[in-house]
């Protein structure tokens, strides 16, 4: 990244070629200017440096530069270098909006901490500058927000599938947004203007499982004499999106894989199946071929499903997007909650910037929300302990799961009983964290 530009004005020759080799030798990009009038052309909103000038000069002096930057930009941090009889003036200067004064002779040590203050003050202004004009972008009510390389091409291969009307199977991590990539491609193919129907796997009892998908003919399960109409048939014509496929319990695996293979329907105590015309969509959490080998999802239903896959890229994977979103998750709250003067601060921007999102977008929207209503939790997030306390969170719990799937020998329902979870919570953190019941049977 280029380095911001310090301009800095001094008619003394002397002065000004020693001040300027000690900012470069402190890694500073320096403009030197001996005439203060030669630097106003320079200066436009768009400047992303600072402005240090001394203030006693001939044609046009310091205050006259502040004056003239600020006309421009008021928020162009500009440090002012006094001698002895002009520090009331100084004060006086920075009341109307000075950054900083230093009085002569100055050590170049306090010089360069007061440019890397101003710096860093400028650099936050220009960020915020930056966001507001990415919420404001035309294309921030894009779907699938992003110009980072995984996400160009993410869209491509969106667009390629949707129309090819085929069964897909979309796989990320929890939060990277697989429900609006399912959207996306019923959206964009031939049977958009039909159903898109949304089974979320995750919520289906083992009881009802069977009713829900396939549904029932009249007078044929309790305390109804009506027939339903399952959601596999409600989707015909149009798109099954079989959301947290990999939470599906397996003895409903083994019903599904015969409805996508055969392409009917069988209702409970209906006297035959019927025909039903299905595009399948379906998402993953975690890898499917890892859930096959812990004995947790059907291999055969793996591969009818995968006829085509999708990978959603985790939001650390995606670079400045994570600016991008922010900025459009910030706009969209501040609209809400009508806070239009909304702006980052210093330890907002890097937490922005180093923070790896492991709870990707999702995170990122909730984050975007509570900055923009201060609330007091979203400044301790933005707190950088040695390690982040998602982090420790997620070592403690991945290290209780190991510790009791060793002593259970690999039994899942002894695990379960002992941690007091419920068992789609276990087999998500288990997933999580890359955990296989297989690796401690027989231990």
């Amino acid at each position: 990244m280029t380095a911001a530009p310090v301009i800095f004005v001094e008619d003394d020759d002397q002065l000004r070629i020693a001040t300027v080799q000690a900012l470069e030798l402190a890694e500073f990009d320096v403009r030197a200017f001996a005439r203060a009038d030669e630097v106003v052309g320079t200066i436009t909103r768009d400047f992303a440096g600072i402005v240090v000038t001394d203030i006693r000069m001939p044609h046009m002096d310091g205050l006259e530069l502040l004056a003239a930057v600020h006309a421009t930009d008021p928020e162009i941090p500009v440090i002012l270098i006094t001698g002895h009889g002009d520090i009331a003036m100084a004060v006086r200067a920075m009341r109307d909006g000075a950054a900083d004064f230093l009085t002569k002779p100055f050590a170049t040590d306090h010089l360069a901490a007061a440019v890397r203050r101003s710096l860093a003050h400028r650099a936050l202004v220009m960020d915020n500058r930056h966001l507001r004009a990415l919420a404001d972008a035309p294309d921030a009510d894009e779907p699938l927000i992003g110009d980072s390389p995984p996400m160009q091409r993410l869209r491509q291969v969106i667009r390629q599938l949707a129309e090819a009307d085929i069964d897909v199977l979309v796989e990320g991590e929890t939060g990277t947004g697989k429900e609006l990539v399912a959207t996306m491609l019923h959206r964009q193919g031939p049977r958009r203007a039909r159903p898109l129907i949304a089974v979320n796997c995750g919520a289906l009892s083992e009881g009802l499982a069977e009713i829900e998908l396939f549904g029932h003919a009249a007078d044929s399960v309790p305390h109804t004499r009506l027939s339903r109409v399952g959601q596999v048939a409600a989707s015909s014509g149009g798109t099954l999106l079989l959301d947290e496929i990999d939470s599906m319990p397996l003895a409903m695996q083994s019903r599904l894989l015969r409805v996508l293979e055969e392409r009917e329907v069988h209702p409970i105590g209906a006297e035959r199946p019927h025909a039903v015309d299905l595009r399948v969509v379906a998402t993953s959490k975690q890898n499917l071929a890892e859930a096959v080998n812990a004995g947790l999802f059907r291999a055969d239903l793996l591969y009818r499903l995968s006829i085509a896959r999708i990978r959603v890229p985790a939001l650390r994977e995606r670079g400045d997007d994570v600016l991008s979103l922010f900025a459009v998750f910030a706009g969209e709250a501040a609209q809400q909650f009508g806070k239009a003067d909304w702006r980052i601060d210093a330890a907002t921007n890097s937490h922005l910037r180093r923070h790896d999102w492991p709870g990707n977008v999702r995170e990122l929207r909730n984050f975007a929300i509570e900055i923009i209503l201060g609330v007091d939790n979203a400044a301790g997030t933005r707190e950088a302990p040695s390690m982040p306390l998602a982090a420790r969170v997620a070592e403690y719990e991945s290290n209780e799961i190991r510790s009791a799937l060793s002593a259970a020998k690999g039994n899942i329902g002894q695990v379960i009983a002992d941690l007091g979870i419920p068992r789609k919570t276990f087999y998500d953190k288990m997933s999580r964290y890359g955990i296989l019941p297989k690796n401690y049977r027989n231990r």
